[in-house]
């Protein structure tokens, strides 16, 4: 359990970040530019990491790479602005806080993961906890921002699962992450090119953005991403998720100077409980293992113990 606990916490850095990525998106990146946004958040940050990991992919893991930067990165980051263009805030992110159930049908399809009673239950109150923390949509719904949403959460939780079950191998998360970054961002160059034109001008407040969100949000984040999934079940992950909202919401209130409502506070206990519902598994045989072992993607003598879900 303690193993699971720790996991947790290197996974929660992921959505943590993300969630601060909306503020200083909003705040300090070029607006109009999405697809030139989402190609000098991935790209920089994948050449840092390629430099850190000092390893290019072999075999197989050169159509791996591009099919997960595809889903996981580019089409993804693209889907994702869309889907804000045309959906209010609440209803977008309300459609992409069920990966939880997405990563526990395509973790049950393709690594043999049946979700159990308390990792369902705990995805319903985590999704009911973001639906009170966000409140309703009161606007008329665009079907393309609903299709673009449903899309990026397939696309997404299909990656993470095949991330998951090919980076069982020896490949450390700090090298596939940088592989998958990469190509995401140089498939979106050419459509970038084509839709937007020239890319936009960066004054100081941009490159200090881009900065935090290459590093924080996006390298630092997406291998706390994959490391986790490689130790706990997809669905659990897709619960820790959850934490990307929470922080959006509290990080506004904090800047805005409001105080949580009842509602709120009602729904981000909720999301805690649906995250602790599926920690709160009888765990044998973890390999605690060292978070630089596992970046590293160097191999520890207890590599052959597995995390038993009952």
């Amino acid at each position: 359990m303690e193993d699971t606990f720790r996991w947790s916490l290197v996974t929660a850095i992921a959505p943590i970040a993300w969630g601060t990525n909306y503020f200083v998106t909003h705040e300090y990146l070029p607006t109009g530019h999405p697809l030139y946004g989402a190609v000098l958040r991935a790209l920089p940050a994948g050449l840092l990491l390629l430099a850190l990991a000092r390893r290019l992919p072999r075999g197989a893991w050169w159509w791996r790479s591009l099919l997960l930067g595809i889903c996981n990165m580019g089409a993804f980051f693209a889907l994702i602005y869309l889907a804000s263009q045309l959906l209010p805030v609440s209803l977008a992110s309300t459609i992409m806080s069920a990966s939880p159930f997405t990563m526990a049908l395509f973790a049950w399809g393709l690594l043999a993961e049946r979700p159990t009673a308390q990792v369902l239950i705990g995805a319903t109150a985590g999704i009911a906890g973001v639906v009170l923390l966000l409140g309703a949509a009161s606007t008329s719904v665009d079907l393309r921002g609903v299709v673009a949403s449903v899309a990026a959460l397939t696309m997404s939780s299909c990656g993470y699962v095949l991330a998951k079950k090919w980076g069982r191998a020896s490949e450390g998360p700090l090298a596939t992450t940088s592989w998958q970054l990469i190509a995401g961002g140089l498939v979106l160059i050419p459509f970038a090119v084509v839709v937007e034109g020239a890319p936009p001008h960066l004054d100081g407040p941009a490159v200090a953005g881009f900065a935090y969100v290459g590093l924080i949000a996006t390298a630092l984040a997406f291998t706390a991403w994959f490391a986790g999934l490689r130790r706990l079940p997809a669905a659990t992950v897709g619960l820790i998720g959850l934490l990307n909202p929470v922080t959006g919401v509290l990080l506004g209130l904090l800047f805005s100077g409001d105080v949580l409502t009842l509602r709120q506070i009602g729904g981000l206990a909720l999301v805690l409980l649906g995250i602790t519902l599926s920690l709160h598994r009888r765990v044998a045989h973890a390999d605690g293992g060292l978070p630089a072992q596992i970046l590293s993607g160097q191999p520890s003598r207890s590599v052959g113990k597995q995390i038993s879900w009952r």
